[in-house]
């Protein structure tokens, strides 16, 4: 009886680990395979995320496109939120528009960027951020202010850009920064939109004013250490550091301390140029600049004012220097949609005299397409994150619970094949565009646009982009005056591809080394 009992105990451990044997074998071959990263008890997917940080963009973007509703979560280690990264449009929606209400940019985000940013548009939640915006809106969405951009553009672009590249056409052997060059020029345009301030950050060929330099390598000094806290292993690392002054916090508050200073001073002066303006010249006149329009408008507070200036500086900076590097790139590849460019901004030049930037810029029908089609494949912010305030339930049925942070993923969003077809590794600018009928033969061509849920480069809902026309008005001025004058060559060794990597804005890593060639008969 004891024998029995002794095989039964034996077959009994046998088996019971054999059937948990074959079920997931079962298991495995019922499942399809899934990049899916593992997921460790306490460690979470930390080792994993890390092994990636060196592509963190890209490979995120492989495992959200492999999930069958294009959405996955992922978890870090112990204390930190569950993070839903998702590329569906449909929770896209959700998210930015359908319950807008219940994602904010969260306490992370703002704890985080509050030194630098304090509560300026892009760093605010709820009444704060509602406030700013609606006087923003009005402000950006006038006539004067377009003039106003199509002016300071045409002045960088004919005073200090092409001078910087004929310099380098002259000399065969010389090498440009591209990279570098673009962010300069955005640097200073954006400052002149926003302050009505030129820091001449591109100024060839002596170097710009000591203050100016000062102010933009604070700036930038700024944005690298107020990313440092984002790659803290837990924010109290920064904190401590903070309080004791030390480090990179204590370099940080140097840096902060210079900019607001700097921009604190740039608005009393703007305040008494406006006291003494001639009584008869109107808000809306061209050369103003949306500090002075805030001022007019009675927003006299300086740090509100600072706040939502710096805010602008951010946004503008690295967002149409970072489309504008890809944009050259991808044209360096494809000469035949070089050549269609050129055909279209030397067809505009002979009326472009008659005519305003505006005007001329809205009849580049085919450069938009090729600036989407370059933002799609390469966008200037590949995700953005929201934190949730309360529980929720995603469209795809993705349970979300409050305070977990959900990721939209704009550069795996330009990577699904479902919308944008088999072929969308491919730069091809002809998917924005249709013929229009009539006139016999060939048509003109006609942009047709995606929505914004589809296509989030410029976010979507309530916070889309209010600078979107501006950027774009800016970002084809730059095309049209550099290809009528000059051919980008890109200095790379045959068969290696620029590495995208993302900082506050996506970059080129390593920058974009060209040379520049002047084009004959100009």
């Amino acid at each position: 009886m004891m024998y029995i009992n002794f095989v039964n105990s034996i077959i009994f451990c046998i088996a019971i680990p054999l059937f948990f044997f074959i079920l997931s074998i079962f298991k495995t071959l019922i499942t399809p395979p899934t990049n899916l990263p593992k997921s460790y008890p306490v460690f979470g997917s930390f080792i994993t995320i890390l092994k990636n940080k060196h592509r963190y963009v890209q490979w995120t973007a492989e495992i959200v496109t492999s999930t069958p509703n294009l959405t996955f979560s992922l978890h870090r280690s112990i204390g930190s939120p569950l993070l839903i990264i998702t590329a569906n449009a449909a929770n896209v929606r959700h998210i930015l528009k359908s319950n807008f209400n219940n994602y904010v940019k969260g306490e992370f985000f703002t704890t985080n960027m509050r030194d630098f940013l304090g509560d300026g548009i892009f760093n605010a939640d709820g009444d704060t951020w509602k406030f700013q915006r609606q006087v923003s809106s009005h402000e950006f969405n006038t006539k004067s202010l377009r003039r106003f951009v199509e002016t300071a553009v045409d002045s960088e672009i004919s005073g200090r850009l092409v001078p910087v590249m004929k310099l380098t056409a002259a000399d065969k052997t010389h090498q440009l920064d591209f990279q570098d060059i673009l962010q300069r020029f955005a640097f200073d345009n954006i400052c002149r939109i926003a302050f009505g301030y030129d820091p001449a950050h591109l100024s060839p060929p002596s170097s710009p004013p000591e203050d100016e330099e000062k102010f933009a390598a604070a700036f930038q000094k700024a944005i690298e250490l107020s990313k440092q806290r984002f790659a803290s292993i837990t924010p109290y690392y920064w904190k401590i550091k903070k309080a004791l002054n030390f480090g990179s916090e204590k370099q940080l508050k140097i840096a902060v301390d210079q900019v607001r200073e700097f921009a604190k001073e740039i608005i009393n002066r703007k305040k008494k140029q406006l006291l003494i303006q001639p009584a008869e010249k109107s808000p809306s006149d061209d050369d103003e600049d949306i500090l002075s329009r805030f001022l007019v408008s009675g927003h006299s507070d300086e740090d509100f004012v600072a706040d939502i200036v710096i805010s602008f500086i951010l946004a503008g900076r690295d967002t149409t220097s970072a489309a504008l590097t890809w944009f050259f790139w991808l044209l360096s590849k494809n000469p035949k949609v070089e050549a269609e460019i050129l055909i279209e901004v030397n067809k505009d030049k002979s009326s472009s005299e008659l005519s305003s930037a505006y005007d001329e810029v809205k009849d580049m029908v085919y450069t938009h397409a090729c600036l989407c089609e370059a933002m799609r494949l390469y966008p200037p912010v590949p995700v953005d994150t929201k934190a949730a305030l309360n529980d929720d339930v995603l469209p795809d049925g993705t349970v979300v619970k409050k305070g977990m942070r959900v990721c939209y993923h704009p550069y795996a969003m330009g990577r699904v094949e479902e919308v944008w077809g088999g072929d969308w590794a491919e730069f091809r600018p002809e998917r924005w565009l249709e013929r229009e009928e009539g006139g016999g033969g060939a048509g003109k061509w006609k942009f047709v646009g995606r929505d914004s849920f589809t296509y989030t480069v410029f976010q979507a809902g309530p916070r889309i982009c209010l600078g979107r026309e501006m950027a774009f008005i800016q970002m084809k001025r730059v095309v049209a005056g550099v290809l009528r004058r000059f051919s980008v060559v890109p200095v790379v060794v045959d068969g290696v591809e620029p590495v995208y990597v993302m900082d506050f804005t996506a970059k080129m890593k390593g920058g974009f080394p060209v040379k520049i060639i002047e084009r004959e008969g100009v």
